[in-house]
């Protein structure tokens, strides 16, 4: 088994001799570390790097398998990193594309289904032999059938095992212990004595017990695999967003196509609609409406003027545009966004399973007691053989089969269930760790509302203005006017003329001789000789000469929002909602959904200060949708999104609910805390067996063939608990109760919430 943390925080030191303004140039190194697969990995890394005087900072992230270095600038300080990195055992390449890593990672996940499928294959052919030498076969036969079950073993064991076999030789070579040596040890002495008997002895066979041994523990290896690849792609989408080209503009107004890296500070840059700001970048000509969904989550439509500044990700709408920019490719909104993303990743890595967190004092006990055992019975009996098979037994009955499923095999059932009721948990850690929350945060616009808009009553206008209104909305593509255009119904051709769409304003056209305007309110009401002002709101329609009507748009709550929240409170945990829309709208939907504490105009970061600044012991479930929660939903201790939200924040969150009713919430939440108690019951029946079981094959009780069978029966034990779950109830509303939950989230009424 493998741990499914990442990892610690960066490790730092100042070399001897050397002073903070006397140091030399430094450069950034990573490495791409296939191997490197649990939390004792991270910290044989990170310790091991760190004692070099030339290397500043380690820090380890085992989602994308990279250990990245700060050091001494040159060829020499990173080869003598490298060096290092290999003494301790395991093989590297340099991160010096992506591309790589991901080929690496696909390989190595390759390898690992293809060890799995061996393993099975070979463990059922070798279990159906052994059954009929159980049932009493004759003695030929019994022999027969051992030398077809060593056939079968030894070229299954040796590819199988080749991931286990390998680290254990790594880590031998360099002087270390790691829980593949035993593990190796104990397959390989039950293979060889195995092969002893057949040909010579006539004894029992343990080649089902190795085999067995090998698949179970494949089965938790390659479950780790999985979720860490998908893990990995957060940033990589994210980078996917911006152009790897922009068109720089010459002193003498000439247009060059240029690659992103080359940007500079002040370089004049020209994007056309459709096209998103490469960089962060000041208007210098030109007037267009942007879509800042990436920053605030909104979808509406922003102005922008000669003078603003926007940042990189920023859509552009409506015209073509000249910018200048004011930071480069490295210094970016996405950049910012993206450093923020993996560091909230490494340090989500802290969340280890406990499984793991015994891997430091497994592997030296568990030789010793197989040492000891095999001395003892050496003293007593002066029997070699017997010494050596008490001593196997030791070391198959003690493997952590049982231990080592008590986390992953509950994860796969609770994930079954939660996909019954459309929900994917990206990461098997993620159902600890939302069992751990008693606070969640919501994000508005897409997770608790619909994404479109609506109008917040029926118009009361005539035919002719709504036939006008119609045509005059369906030549803008701007959200507020999609939004009228839908409400209404094509009545047939208007013939509108001189049509302009003024940016962040509003759309005017000629209809019959007469002046028509959609848009701001105060804008609409310029219009000469309308009619009454009639209705409320902040956008409005006028005739001139003619009608007149104020209306408001708002959003639609998601379905089950109402019930979702109430059984969120009902169940003892706190509520907020964090977004980067305006006081009112977000005060809106506080109070339609009853959520008593929210904050408004919240930039990403503002979002992870926020998530942050609850205080220890809460912490924190996110749940966004938008690009701009992809920082928040990585730095969460747990996060969910829609499978409406964007590529970004699906591949940052740990669950994704593909049902529009965010019923998916609460249901989350009570499976797992009772997945979180289904593992400590495994935990639990994982004690007793060792407790039961050590003691016996120490005493010379239990064979290897036993011991085998324990090691499954103990396994087996923890797979049928862990399927209880599989008939775990539905989603249920619960009454709200009257506990006050310290979240370290003030409570906020409307009229307070920062703008």
């Amino acid at each position: 088994m493998t741990c499914c943390g990442s990892a610690a925080p960066i490790l730092e030191h100042t070399p001897a001799g050397s002073a903070s303004t006397g140091q030399s140039a430094q450069q950034f190194v990573t490495f791409h570390i296939p191997a490197m697969h649990c939390a004792g990995c991270i910290r044989k890394l990170e310790s091991g790097v760190l004692e070099l005087s030339s290397v500043q900072q380690v820090r380890a992230n085992l989602s994308t398998r990279q250990l990245e270095i700060i050091c001494d600038a040159g060829d020499e300080a990173r080869d003598e990193a490298g060096r290092c990195v290999t003494e301790l055992g395991f093989d590297w390449h340099l991160a010096v594309e992506d591309n790589e890593a991901d080929k690496a990672m696909r390989d190595q996940g390759r390898h690992l289904l293809l060890c799995l499928a061996v393993a099975g294959f070979a463990a059922a052919n070798i279990m159906l032999l052994s059954v009929s030498v159980w049932s009493g076969a004759d003695a030929e036969t019994a022999k027969l059938f051992a030398l077809l079950s060593g056939l079968i073993a030894v070229p299954a064991i040796f590819y199988a095992g080749s991931p286990f076999f390998s680290s254990a030789g790594k880590a031998l070579a360099a002087r270390q212990l790691n829980m593949d040596v035993p593990i190796s040890l104990a397959v390989l002495l039950s293979l060889f004595m195995s092969l002893y008997e057949a040909l010579f002895g006539g004894g029992e066979t343990f080649f089902d017990a190795g085999v067995m041994l090998l698949f179970f523990l494949l089965v938790g290896r390659t479950l780790d695999h999985l979720v860490r690849q998908r893990a990995a792609s957060g940033v990589a989408s994210l980078a996917r967003l911006i152009p790897n080209s922009i068109l720089a503009i010459g002193k003498d107004g000439t247009a060059t196509n240029m690659p992103l890296d080359a940007v500079e500070l002040g370089m004049r840059l020209r994007l056309y609609p459709g096209e998103r700001f490469p960089v962060d970048a000041k208007i210098l000509d030109g007037r267009s409406t942007a879509d800042r969904s990436i920053v605030t989550g909104e979808t509406g439509a922003v102005s922008m003027m000669v003078g603003d500044t926007f940042e990189a990700g920023t859509m552009n709408l409506s015209a073509m545009i000249e910018i200048e920019a004011v930071s480069t490719a490295r210094t970016s909104f996405i950049a910012e966004v993206m450093e923020m993303m993996k560091a909230a990743e490494t340090s989500k890595g802290r969340y280890r399973r406990v499984a793991d967190r015994m891997a430091t004092i497994y592997a030296p006990a568990v030789h010793l007691l197989a040492l000891i055992t095999f001395v003892g019975w050496l003293v007593v009996t002066g029997d070699v053989k017997s010494s050596l098979v008490a001593a196997i037994a030791v070391l198959i009955i003690t493997c952590p089969c049982a231990l080592g499923l008590a986390v992953p095999v509950t994860h796969v059932v609770a994930a079954n269930r939660l996909f019954s009721e459309g929900i994917l948990m990206r990461d098997g850690s993620a159902l600890e760790r939302l069992a751990e929350v008693d606070t969640v945060f919501f994000d508005k616009t897409g997770t608790l509302t619909e994404e479109g808009l609506r109008l917040d009553r029926p118009l009361d206008l005539e035919s002719d203005s709504k036939t006008v209104l119609f045509a005059l909305a369906a030549q803008s593509r701007h959200p507020v006017a999609n939004a009228v255009a839908m409400s209404l119904e094509d009545n047939g051709a208007v013939n509108l003329s001189e049509i302009e769409e003024i940016p962040g304003i509003g759309i005017t056209a000629v209809w019959n001789e007469k002046r028509v305007r959609l848009g701001r309110r105060e804008w609409v009401m310029e219009l000469d000789n309308t009619g009454p002002d009639t209705g409320e709101g902040a956008t409005a329609f006028a005739i001139e000469n003619g009608q007149f009507i104020a209306f408001d748009l708002q959003s639609d709550l998601k379905p089950g929002a109402v019930d979702a929240v109430e059984a969120i409170k009902g169940h003892g945990y706190a509520a907020a909602i964090l977004s980067g829309d305006h006081k009112t709208n977000v005060a809106d939907i506080a109070a339609r959904t009853g959520i008593d504490r929210w904050f408004a105009r919240l930039t990403p970061k503002g979002k992870i200060d926020e998530i942050a600044g609850v205080k220890a012991p809460s912490k924190v479930l996110m749940v966004g949708d938008g690009l701009n929660d992809a920082p928040s939903l990585a730095a969460a201790h747990v996060s969910m999104a829609p499978a409406s939200a964007i590529d970004v924040s699906r591949a940052s969150a740990d669950f994704i609910f593909t049902r529009p009713s965010l019923s998916a919430v609460p249901f989350a939440l009570r499976l797992a805390k009772a997945s979180s108690r289904v593992v400590r019951q495994n935990f639990a029946i994982a004690l007793i067996y060792n407790c039961i079981a050590v003691p016996l094959a120490v005493a010379g009780h239990v064979t290897p063939l036993v011991a085998a069978l324990a090691m499954s029966l103990s396994s087996i034990v923890v797979v049928s608990n862990s399927m209880r779950l599989a008939a775990f109830g539905g989603f249920r509303s619960a009454a709200p109760q009257a506990t006050e939950i310290s979240s370290g989230v003030t409570s906020q009424n409307p009229a307070e919430a920062p703008v």
